[in-house]
């Protein structure tokens, strides 16, 4: 079986690059290999694990009907077809695999990509250990039941006043839209004083269940290499960041090793 990563929060607080780093972390630490899944139509997980996705969820959607409506799936039914050119979508590594959602039918629309990626994860995932979803930003994903219920939601947040509380209506929003969780837990990223950060976090989540699981600091290299559109795999293991990132993983994983 399994386990699984979603990571959400508002728009250019970094969860790519967090979902990115916990791809590596997940494969360097012998969770691996990792099903990444970039759900957010404006597809960039791949660069930021090194890779190039040139075949979206959407776009093999829109390939295979095609297909089907010109009657040349040689009897195949839509279904199978569909498993085939996802499976031939799948970009491979060698500590991972991806794939992304990209756009859908009509502009605007992702309702159906959604019903196809969620079919798409229920065959694929147990076939990983771990699964990290990248998600766009807010929760219309998992309000979609993407994902039904991943064993970490991790909300991340910056370190702004705004950013703070957009986080703590993230995490309000999942329990009016019944976003189910085996567990929630918050971060903070690009901070640059993770004391007085992780205390104003805090506050904002105080009686609530989810889990306060560290700050990861602003960094010159990750902000350049990210600019520049290299991979989370060149930043050293020593590197802050990495480090940081690694002991909130550290954290999320051993607790589901620990219920398992």
């Amino acid at each position: 079986m399994s386990t699984t990563l979603a990571i959400t929060g508002k728009g250019g607080v970094g969860k790519s690059t967090l979902a990115a780093l916990a791809v590596r972390w997940l494969g360097e630490h012998g969770h691996g290999p990792v099903l990444a899944v970039d759900a957010d139509p404006n597809t960039c997980l791949d660069a930021l694990l090194g890779v190039e996705a040139h075949s979206t969820v959407g776009g093999v959607r829109e390939e295979a009907k095609v297909i089907a409506q010109g009657g040349m799936s040689g009897g195949i039914s839509k279904q199978e077809l569909l498993d085939i050119k996802i499976q031939e979508s799948l970009v491979e590594a060698d500590r991972f695999d991806l794939v992304a959602m990209g756009r859908s039918e009509g502009p605007g629309c992702y309702c159906y990509a959604n019903n196809v990626l969620r079919g798409v994860l229920g065959r694929l995932a147990d076939q990983y250990p771990s699964v990290v979803i990248d998600n766009e930003a807010g929760l219309e994903n998992l309000s979609r039941r993407t994902v039904q219920k991943p064993d970490w939601l991790l909300f991340v947040a910056d370190p702004s006043a705004r950013g703070i509380i957009t986080a703590r209506r993230l995490y309000d929003l999942a329990l009016e839209m019944e976003v189910a969780a085996g567990a929630m837990g918050v971060a903070l990223n690009r901070t640059r004083d993770s004391e007085d950060g992780l205390a104003r976090l805090a506050g904002a989540f105080e009686g609530t269940p989810v889990h306060l699981l560290g700050a990861v600091p602003e960094n010159g290299e990750v902000a350049d290499r990210d600019a520049a559109g290299e991979s989370v795999f060149g930043l050293d293991s020593g590197n802050a960041v990495y480090r940081a990132a690694g002991d909130i993983f550290e954290k999320m994983f051993s607790t589901v090793e620990a219920t398992e």
